[in-house]
């Protein structure tokens, strides 16, 4: 992009659980940023910056709830964030919103994951994987992730009954979420899919649904599109929450790795493949992580789509690349596995720290080296 203030994607139309993603992203980032600056001193001391590598959208000004706007005019913190939802562009689909962040539209773009209930995202994971093995200059890194609850509402046009509803729209992530609050208070109504939550919302506003008459969707959406609540908090699981990830080129216009600095609450993403389907192969590399005392948080397989029962698998574990322990890992998984696809290491939603034993820390592999290197 050549535009000084970044813009994001995200799945859109306006009202989905992404777009409010995003915009949690935005407000950590701008309260990030007010949290690095230190307040000029008496003598006019100047402000310190962020922290390199942070992902903000602006600079920094010595006011804890300021940041000087493009023009240098101080800028509210919501105001920032108000902007950049502003610019912020919608995306119908996983692969339309990653390929604008390649082809420079736009500088990155949020999508989701992993739901709490359904598991990985499939259609994030499987387009994520595809772009991990595209030449340098077209690859995507994860650059950090956002926690959101999800609050399901039914909606509809003002004026529809209950006993109208033959068809329920939403995106097919949803639906399994809301399906026994369905089977109880509309048992007779069918559920049509949609792109997302917020479309099926915008279908029912723009009169262009055909099939359904009521949208599970989230409650920013049904405001939105000015439909009417017809029922609240309708998900099966009170404490569902999808994790999204913010999406962007992984080198910058120098070339250089965009990976954030590692902030000791960090997850790595990877897709590792096997050299074959046999016996062990799985564990040949889980040993890689077992052995330096690495957590993983998600573990899931994934069709490779080259023949029946072949499959790769895509993983979270604990920790960032810049530590010893992870790069030894990523290290030995290169050595035996068919191919390993780093797809990023970033600060996690939760902030929880990294568990990191004496003997596996940074020091104890710095002095394992050190003796090793001493024999040599």
């Amino acid at each position: 992009m050549t535009h000084d203030e970044p813009t994001y994607g995200y799945l859109g139309p306006a009202g989905t659980f992404t777009q409010a993603a995003l915009r949690g992203w935005l407000e950590q980032q701008t309260r990030d940023v007010a949290a690095a600056v230190r307040p000029a001193s008496d003598e006019g001391a100047a402000a310190t910056a962020p922290a390199a590598g942070a992902s903000t959208p602006g600079e920094a000004s010595s006011h804890p709830h300021q940041t000087p706007s493009s023009s240098g005019a101080p800028t509210t913190t919501d105001g920032l964030v108000a902007a950049a939802l502003e610019r912020s562009v919608p995306f119908a689909t996983v692969p339309a919103a990653l390929d604008a962040v390649r082809s420079g539209g736009v500088d990155g773009v949020m999508v989701p994951i992993e739901n709490s209930v359904e598991g990985g995202v499939s259609s994030t994971l499987d387009a994520l994987n595809a772009g991990a093995g595209a030449p340098t200059d077209s690859q995507l890194l994860l650059v950090g992730e956002v926690l959101v609850p999800i609050t399901f509402v039914l909606a509809a046009r003002p004026g529809t009954r209950a006993e109208q509803i033959t068809g329920v729209g939403s995106h097919s992530h949803a639906w399994p979420q809301v399906r026994g609050w369905m089977a109880s208070n509309l048992p007779q109504a069918t559920y049509v899919p949609t792109l997302s939550t917020a479309a099926a919302a915008q279908s029912l506003a723009d009169d262009a649904a055909e099939n359904f008459q009521a949208a599970v969707c989230a409650p920013m959406a049904a405001d939105v599109f000015g439909l009417e609540t017809l029922a609240t908090h309708i998900g099966d699981n009170a404490g569902a929450v999808t994790r999204f990830v913010l999406v962007t080129k992984a080198r910058d216009a120098a070339g250089r790795p965009r990976t954030p600095a590692p902030t000791g609450h960090d997850k790595t993403t990877l897709v590792l493949y096997q050299h074959a389907d046999r016996a062990g192969g799985l564990l040949e590399l889980l040993e890689q992580f077992a052995t330096r005392g690495i957590s993983m948080s998600r573990l899931e397989s994934r069709p490779t789509g080259e023949a029946m029962g072949s499959y790769c698998f895509s993983l979270d574990i604990e920790g960032h690349i810049a530590s010893e322990r992870v790069g030894e890992a990523l290290m030995g998984l290169k050595r035996v596995a068919a191919d390993v696809r780093y797809l990023g290491s970033y600060a996690r939603a939760d902030k929880r720290p990294v568990d990191v034993s004496p003997e596996t820390s940074d020091e104890a592999f710095a002095g394992a080296r050190a003796w090793l290197h001493a024999l040599r």
